[in-house]
């Protein structure tokens, strides 16, 4: 099925990442014949596997992987060549977060890293604009760290859902990340969540040199604070592959929220 409609979206650009400003009234969009995306999430849910399937050998390894360590997996479909057709043909992958309204594609335009960021599916200018990553980071999600932006809107829309993460026991009940893509299903554990600073993750660096990943690592996990929240049995180590999504604070326009995964099912 197509994946569900979207709805609206402050993020920003990070070093270049944001504006930190909500905005009251945002620009409404849909996906064609999709529901909305408060419906599409509450069907969706309902959809996720709370036991182990079948380790049938028809399926996909990187499935296999998953339900041999007891993840839920959706069963759900994103119709990608409809979408890049009808909808937006920088439209590469779909992120989805159970049980919130993060359920959108992920776009990256072709040699303006801020573009969706000021830019919505149709091509309007304005807000929400897009859940979008930027030219410094592979569509194949093969980097060290890919980070990903989206604004944090008002009315609880795009990338906002984020803030959730603030809360201890929404972090512990809502640990994964599912990323869609024509190739597979990548899934994503959360291990962190935190404030941080308007830095550009990316610019400037080099994480596939080991010893500047292991930096980053260890940066990350020596942030403190109160809405810093941690999963302490998740491990994290220069082999592995972090998904960062991150969005703006209303009320401190100069930092970030960030909300950090690890790949769970390796090539």
């Amino acid at each position: 099925m197509l994946l569900a409609g979207l709805a609206t979206a402050c993020a920003g650009r990070n070093g270049q990442e944001g504006q930190g400003e909500e905005i009251a009234q945002p620009l409404e969009q849909k996906l064609p014949d999709a529901a909305n995306a408060e419906e599409g999430n509450a069907e969706a849910e309902t959809e996720l596997e709370d036991e182990p399937g079948d380790t049938d050998s028809g399926q996909p390894e990187y499935l296999k992987v998953l339900i041999e360590m007891g993840v839920p997996v959706p069963d759900r479909e994103v119709d990608f060549e409809d979408l890049k057709e009808n909808v937006n043909e920088d439209i590469y992958a779909w992120v989805y977060i159970p049980d919130s309204k993060i359920d959108y594609p992920v776009l990256q335009h072709p040699i303006d890293n801020y573009y969706y960021l000021n830019y919505n599916l149709d091509g309007s200018y304005g807000y929400p604009g897009c859940i979008y990553t930027e030219s410094y980071n592979k569509r194949d999600f093969s980097d060290p760290l890919t980070v990903m932006y989206g604004h944090n809107m008002k009315n609880g829309t795009m990338f906002a859902g984020l803030h959730k993460y603030e809360d201890a026991e929404y972090f512990k009940g809502h640990p994964y990340v599912y990323i869609y893509t024509p190739e597979k299903l990548y899934v994503y554990r959360i291990f962190v969540s935190h404030e941080y600073s308007s830095e550009h993750l990316l610019y400037r660096q080099d994480y596939t040199k080991k010893s500047e990943f292991e930096k980053y690592i260890n940066r990350i996990m020596a942030v403190r604070g109160m809405n810093c929240n941690r999963a302490e049995d998740v491990e994290v180590t220069a082999d592995s592959h972090i998904l960062v999504l991150s969005t703006c604070m209303a009320d401190k326009p100069d930092n970030r929220y960030l909300v950090q995964g690890v790949l769970l099912n390796e090539d």
